[in-house]
């Protein structure tokens, strides 16, 4: 009876200790603010409660950005009451232009540093690498979980979508960020790749033995969408992947979906008569996990 006791007071306290580094991971583009957008009903006034929503109402603890601009940001902050953020814009280092930035809940994840570099040859200020056609920043920051002590790296970027000379080394740049790390620390990398999986940037960090693909490792997969949708609830390419999340060796993934909710505005048809659309969050769907450390 004692040995029985003390083998499931051991199993609860394993599944205690599991349950207490568990947590649910994203990434997440909300699309930039444009007036475009707004002429075509999928302004950001319009549509940002709605990711706040998905964001609350699926529980990210912890999740990458990408597109956000300042302004943005605040009415994130407003809409996501426990979460703070890191991250500056790319074009300044300050509050210009797109942020990579990675948002938290307080309660939960507690910042020990962190920084930014850019994709390019000169990480240490605001440069356009390569080919690319923009500046690309990636944001990075040292986390420790309050429960447990566990400490990990997250690096969140955003890809160039024209240089694939830029794509393939600031793939190479990310990884020896992390085979240099002096910590040695367990890595967690997210974004939008602006690669699908089939890329050979791609295959770089999957292949590399550093870190994998989350989808690759995942235990139950919820994929019926690709990534990216144009603001199109029906995916165009809906077997193909451009926001990926990277693992090190020291997780494990229960779950990896790709959250395809909607939302429905009022507009008028070519008659004249009023309809419901169903309409996206933001032109891209987010990738969430769920996982724990090994």
């Amino acid at each position: 009876m004692k040995k029985i006791f003390f083998s499931l007071s051991l199993f609860l306290c394993m599944l205690m200790t599991v349950q207490a580094q568990s947590f649910v991971l994203a990434t997440y583009n909300i699309r930039c603010e444009t007036q475009d957008d707004y002429t075509n009903g999928n302004g950001w006034t319009q549509r940002r409660d709605y990711v706040a929503q998905v964001i609350r109402f699926h529980g990210f603890d912890i999740f990458g950005t990408q597109e956000v601009r300042y302004n943005q940001l605040q009415d994130l902050m407003e809409r996501l009451p426990g979460y703070d953020y890191i991250g500056v814009g790319r074009d300044d280092g300050k509050t210009g232009g797109e942020f990579a930035a990675i948002f938290y809940r307080t309660d939960m994840f507690e910042v020990l540093d962190h920084g930014d570099f850019w994709l390019s040859t000169v990480t240490d200020k605001p440069n356009v690498g390569w080919d690319a056609a923009l500046p690309r920043v990636c944001t990075w920051g040292k986390f420790r979980v309050k429960s447990t002590g566990f400490t990990f790296i997250y690096y969140n970027l955003h890809m160039d979508h024209i240089g694939v000379v830029a794509r393939t080394e600031s793939a190479k740049l990310i990884l020896n960020k992390v085979k240099d790390n002096p910590e040695k620390l367990p890595a967690i990398l997210s974004g939008d790749f602006n690669i699908n999986q089939y890329n050979e940037s791609f295959k770089l960090i999957d292949e590399s033995g550093i870190m994998s693909d989350a989808y690759r490792i995942a235990d139950y997969k919820y994929q019926n969408n690709g990534t990216y949708n144009a603001f199109n609830p029906a995916s165009p390419t809906p077997d193909e992947r451009i926001d990926h999340i990277f693992l090190s060796n020291d997780f494990h993934v229960y779950k990896y979906g790709v959250l395809t909710d909607v939302y429905y505005s009022e507009t008028t048809d070519a008659d004249g008569n009023k309809i419901r659309v169903a309409r996206t969050p933001s032109d891209h769907f987010p990738v969430m996990l769920v996982m724990s450390v090994k």
